[in-house]
């Protein structure tokens, strides 16, 4: 197995590893909307296993598993790795419940959450503090005023941001750097080979200004990393998952066909070549894995040791064919 690659945000001086653990999958399951998650007694083993591989870069968020995510990360991190190396990042946007003010991106609402995701994970400031979604009802001057007050307040380092339209993460920006307040330096993109609809207009954004970009469900909610129609609990219960990819099986399912082809030419594993891929794109910093079972961790590694030739690159992409925008 190879050792952990690093790289920058984007333009920052910030040092993070080529892979980041998206922790969507550790929490309470009886709590928030994902009852496949895994609690603390086996959160934990996976967590510190990434540390143990170089892993320094850490994804959560205020509202997965109704906030269980951030305690059980905060208490691993604190317990297995030192805080001045590792790279903790979460989101606010949207709530625990439904009620006057409680979700959203206000000024309200972002003061009240940096607060409460800072004491779930038991730290006096995160490294990357992004916008989980765009909010409408928010005046985006709003946003990033409080945005810019959050960091001034050392309790943010960085901001980001994550599936929006492409004009609307540069009105972002340039609201941003009209008025001197701290502008996003990482995007958060869905990005795989079954959903590649980013690349027409958010990857070339990114690149041209020097965003680090971060993808999410790079392995399509697992489909990319398993046979074709393999159902696990995940997919039995992952409501948001299956509306991401209900309209496109078909399609999709010959894109997956191209990566079975590639993947046992190289004899290498499904996970290990989709990530290749992603890895390869220009402008991609670290794609957000997901990780239930150790044998994640050594697909997603090897696949830092994957060059894909170009030949392979248009064996995989050959197939896809342009989807609907979903996700924002």
């Amino acid at each position: 197995m190879t050792g952990m690659k690093y790289t920058r945000l984007g333009r920052t001086g910030l040092t993070v590893s080529r892979l980041c653990l998206g922790c969507m999958t550790y929490g309470l399951p009886e709590r928030g909307a994902h009852p496949w998650t895994l609690p603390e007694d086996q959160s934990r083993p996976l967590i510190r296993r990434a540390v143990e591989l170089g892993i320094n870069f850490f994804d959560t968020a205020n509202s997965y598993s109704d906030g269980t995510s951030e305690e059980i990360v905060g208490r691993a991190l604190r317990d297995f790795a030192r805080r001045d190396e590792i790279v903790v990042a979460t989101k606010v946007r949207f709530g625990a419940r439904r009620a006057p003010n409680i979700g959203g991106l206000s000024r309200k609402t972002i003061f009240e959450e940096i607060d409460g995701s800072l004491r779930r994970l038991g730290m006096d400031h995160v490294d990357l503090y992004q916008i989980h979604r765009w909010d409408a009802d928010t005046p985006i001057e709003e946003t990033m005023e409080a945005l810019h007050d959050v960091v001034k307040a050392g309790k943010a380092r960085y901001l980001g941001a994550s599936s929006m339209h492409a004009w609307q993460f540069a009105k972002a920006n340039e609201v941003a750097r009209r008025h001197g307040w701290t502008p996003f330096v990482s995007m958060q993109p869905e990005l795989s080979l079954l959903y590649r609809e980013e690349e027409r207009e958010m990857l070339p954004l990114c690149q041209d200004q020097g965003v680090g970009v971060i993808p999410w469900s790079p392995l399509a909610r697992g489909r990319l990393a398993r046979p074709w129609g393999q159902h696990t609990p995940r997919v039995a219960t992952d409501v948001f998952g299956a509306s991401l990819f209900k309209h496109t099986e078909a399609n999709d399912s010959a894109v997956h066909a191209a990566l079975v082809r590639v993947a046992d030419a190289r004899g290498a594993p499904l996970a290990a070549v989709a990530l290749a891929w992603l890895l390869g794109k220009p402008g991609v910093t670290a794609p957000i894995i997901g990780a239930s079972k150790p044998l994640h961790f050594e697909d997603a590694v090897a696949a830092l040791d994957i060059a894909l030739t170009a030949d392979e690159v248009a064996a995989l992409e050959a197939a896809y064919l342009p989807h609907a925008v979903v996700g924002f």
